[in-house]
This record gives C-alpha cells, sequence and structure tokens, in this order.
C-alpha cells in the first residue's frame, strides 16, 4: 500500500519543508524526466530550480533512481522514473487554481509489496525510516485540515484564519478544507463557500 500525505504548503511552508529534507539527500527529478536533465541536491538554494508541480525526490544515497523510456504518446523520448523500485518520494506542490483557492498537494511513496505494482520487495529499512520521520515532522509541524486527512502548512493556517485564501481539495469537485477548528471562509457576498 502506498504511503501518502495530503498537504497544503505556501512557499514559506515549502521553505521549511526543504529545509527538514536537505538534512538528507534527496536529489530532484521532474514527472518526465527529459534525457538532457542534470539532477540536483533538493536544498533551500534550488527552490526556484524545482519542477512547477510535480516533482520526484530520489534518496540517491540509498540507491539509483530507476528510470524507464516512455515509447508512445506526447512524452515519447523523455524518461519516466520508477517510483516504485526506487527509492523516491513523489511531490505534488500546492498551486493556486482560476478562483485563487490554493489546491491540495501530496507526498507519495510506496513502501510495501503489492500485487498491483508488482513490487516483489519491500522499500530498505533506511528508506522507510525516512519516509516516516519525514510523516512525523510534517505531522507535528502541520495543522490537521477539516475534512480530515489533510495537513495543512502553518503559513498556510495563517493566510486561512486571516481569511485571505481557501483551501479546495484537488479534485474534479473538490471540498473545500479549513485547518482543524476554524470555520469555513466566507464569499464577499457574505456566504460561506460552498464544501
Amino acid at each position: 500500500m502506498a504511503h501518502q500525505l495530503f498537504t497544503f504548503m505556501n512557499r514559506e511552508d515549502e521553505v521549511s519543508f526543504v529545509r527538514f529534507l536537505q538534512q538528507s539527500l534527496f536529489e530532484v527529478y521532474p514527472r518526465r524526466v527529459p534525457p538532457d536533465w542534470k539532477t540536483f541536491r533538493c536544498t533551500v538554494d534550488t527552490i526556484a530550480q524545482l519542477p512547477e508541480r510535480e516533482i520526484y525526490l530520489v534518496a540517491s544515497d540509498l540507491g539509483p533512481a530507476l528510470v524507464d523510456p516512455i515509447k508512445r504518446g506526447p512524452d515519447k523520448g523523455f524518461w519516466r522514473v520508477d517510483e516504485v523500485r526506487s527509492p523516491a518520494l513523489f511531490w505534488e506542490r500546492s498551486v493556486l487554481n482560476d478562483d485563487g483557492e490554493l489546491l491540495s498537494g501530496q507526498l507519495w511513496a510506496e513502501l510495501e509489496v503489492t500485487q498491483q505494482t508488482g513490487r516483489r520487495d519491500a522499500a530498505s529499512d533506511k528508506f522507510r525510516a525516512r519516509v516516516l520521520e519525514l510523516q512525523t515532522w510534517l505531522t507535528k509541524t502541520f495543522r490537521k485540515g477539516d475534512p480530515k486527512g489533510f495537513w495543512v502548512g502553518p503559513s498556510v493556517a495563517r493566510e486561512v484564519k486571516e481569511q485571505k485564501i481557501a483551501l479546495r481539495e484537488d479534485d474534479h469537485n473538490g471540498r473545500l478544507v479549513v485547518p482543524f477548528g476554524m470555520k469555513a471562509p466566507k464569499a464577499p457576498n457574505g456566504r460561506l463557500l460552498r464544501r
């Protein structure tokens, strides 16, 4: 089963997240890797170089990034990171939608043996420990979201409290999310935003 956390982070929260990540070695790969891609370490200094939305963070000190060529479709000629066989953490960054709402992102890593993915061996104990350490840090630093299952960065929670931004699940009919214990923000016409 995949290990998955749904998050809301603005740039300030991303800086604190990357500051925690840089304690370990994580190399950055985009979702579709161009043949001439040069990897770099994920640090606070390299945040501006990160791909806009979808990122693979590979723990290259624990194992190599295993990639497969894409042979068909619009991405033909690119490479795809095999997130099941590689010690990789998938990070989908939060972005603003057309209405100015912050859409949820996620952190995802495959740690278990599953029939669906074809994984024969579980992730290494060192990679599992690194992912669980990240989860522990995130759940202590971030606030719980309402509805359950979302984690809201402290800076984003402040913006929601000051009614500067609304949070929405990144789904077709995404629900409105608020930090646990806060009321849903009101629309300019004074009504509560749809949930």
